[in-house]
């Protein structure tokens, strides 16, 4: 069959997938309203679903059938990952409710606070960067045509690369707005 032919099945598929990627984006975007345990599944959803678009982008483009599926298989590896993480935060967080909801005598009532650290989102984009970054190199090495080769090969990696620095950057600059964090001297 086609690339192109599979590229536009990928591609509806992907389209089709909104039922659960859509929900997955608004959990992510209320934040802290939500359990640590669904964003993080949240993030494995969409995780899956983005890999999926991007294979049917590689697809039509032309790409031979070997990068295509090492992106599927990071895609795969990183989206399997996520999930097993969030189940078990989601084991922590009903032992932590059960230990509050009837607390031993000597114990206090409530379990150690757990916050997320946004050098744990930091390390995610930073695999996410690797895994594209080895796909593009995977994709330049089979690439005829270098030109094309290289737009295909940047693409990926600068979009991970900006989201990693927004990762990084935007803890800071939100806890300067709003007032919120810890208070550090000299800062």
């Amino acid at each position: 069959m086609a690339q192109p032919v599979v590229s536009l099945g990928v591609a509806l598929v992907a389209a089709a997938g909104n039922v659960w990627y859509l929900p997955a984006l608004a959990d992510l975007r209320a934040g802290a309203d939500r359990p640590y345990s669904r964003r993080t599944a949240a993030a494995a959803c969409l995780t899956g679903w983005t890999t999926l678009a991007v294979i049917a982008v590689l697809l039509f483009c032309g790409l031979p059938w070997r990068p295509t599926a090492v992106m599927a298989a990071a895609g795969a590896t990183v989206t399997v990952a996520l999930r097993i993480l969030a189940a078990a935060q989601h084991h922590h967080e009903t032992r932590d409710i059960a230990r509050w909801a009837a607390p031993q005598p000597g114990r206090p009532p409530y379990g150690r606070s757990r916050r997320p650290s946004r050098y744990a989102v930091a390390a995610l984009l930073g695999c996410g960067l690797a895994a594209t970054t080895v796909t593009a190199l995977v994709a330049l090495a089979s690439a005829s045509d270098w030109g094309r080769g290289w737009a295909l090969a940047a693409a990926p990696t600068t979009a991970v690369g900006l989201a990693l620095a927004v990762a990084i950057t935007y803890p800071r600059t939100a806890r300067r707005r709003t007032g919120n964090g810890p208070a550090r001297p000299g800062r």
